[in-house]
């Protein structure tokens, strides 16, 4: 089997093709390259290229739509004009909403307020406006927060932190949120890769148990061997030093520290019951994969 991967040299990619390595055979797409041409005898599209979430606010706005829109129609207008049978994209839980209320599920109403989330969510909109030829499978993958060896964001930052013997600052806050384990992700692709009986459509990935920040802290000591102290400062004067972060460009700014601080929880229910099967890693083992990685 042929299997073409668009953003192959970035985090999911960089876990994903070892994965399927051993039973594929891999074609990276090039950004510029002829989509057309190198599609031309792949039974799968993968579509992982994607401009990341910009936490300071730095990126050029039309970035993010080149890259997550205008990028992904094109490569999925080739997807259709060719003989490839399945096309698969990553989009984001950031698709649906900035800040969830409730647990997001894949009926909840989109509303995203960055230019991130937006221009995923177009590029899901594009797809769903094309029909699907008979013979033909599409999916739209929404995962939330993923980690796994090479992560660079959020969580390595607040490991660092600690390992560096600096108290967690941010005990008073009491919150839960959902992770993605890139193991988790990389085996959803592979199912729906080799089986016909999923159903098109737009899923959620998320493992299946949401985590207290306050507990990730405690994991991040349990990997490192070392006690985690935690100073319960008061939330207004976190929030105050936030806000001078996004005038000042520090590490904590608003954005951080609503990841680290608000509740986000996501349903995996629907992907769990089209799959007929659980995910193979649970949260708290998948996070201390990730940390011990870290160590490296």
């Amino acid at each position: 089997m042929n299997i073409v991967i668009s953003g192959t040299s970035g985090f999911l990619g960089s876990n994903l093709i070892p994965y399927l390595a051993q039973s594929v055979s891999i074609i990276r797409l090039e950004r510029n390259g002829d989509f057309v041409n190198m599609i031309a005898n792949a039974q799968v599209v993968i579509n992982l290229a994607g401009l990341a979430h910009d936490t300071e606010n730095v990126t050029d706005v039309g970035a993010y739509y080149q890259v997550n829109t205008e990028y992904s129609n094109r490569l999925f207008d080739s997807f259709l004009a060719s003989d490839a049978e399945v096309f698969i994209t990553i989009s984001s839980v950031k698709a649906v909403a900035d800040v969830a209320h409730e647990i997001l599920t894949e009926e909840y109403s989109p509303n995203p307020q960055t230019h991130y989330g937006k221009s995923k969510l177009m590029a899901e909109y594009y797809i769903k406006s094309k029909q699907i030829p008979p013979g033909k499978r599409v999916y739209i993958l929404r995962p939330c927060m993923i980690h796994g060896p090479g992560n660079k964001g959020n969580l390595n930052l607040v490991y660092q932190v600690i390992k560096r013997g600096f108290p967690w600052p941010l005990a008073a806050f009491s919150n839960k949120r959902s992770y993605c384990s890139v193991e988790n992700i990389c085996f959803v692709i592979k199912e729906l890769i080799e089986r016909k009986d999923i159903k098109s459509g737009t899923y959620h990935i998320a493992d299946d148990d949401a985590l207290e920040t306050n507990q990730v802290i405690q994991l991040i000591g349990e990997s490192l061997n070392q006690k985690v102290y935690s100073i319960p400062i008061p939330k207004r004067f976190i929030t105050f030093i936030a806000r001078l972060g996004d005038l000042l460009h520090l590490p904590l700014n608003s954005e951080r520290l609503s990841k680290l601080t608000e509740n986000y929880l996501v349903s995996n229910q629907k992907l769990k019951n089209a799959l007929g099967k659980e995910l193979p890693i649970q949260a708290r083992e998948g996070l201390l994969a990730t940390l011990a990685s870290f160590k490296s």
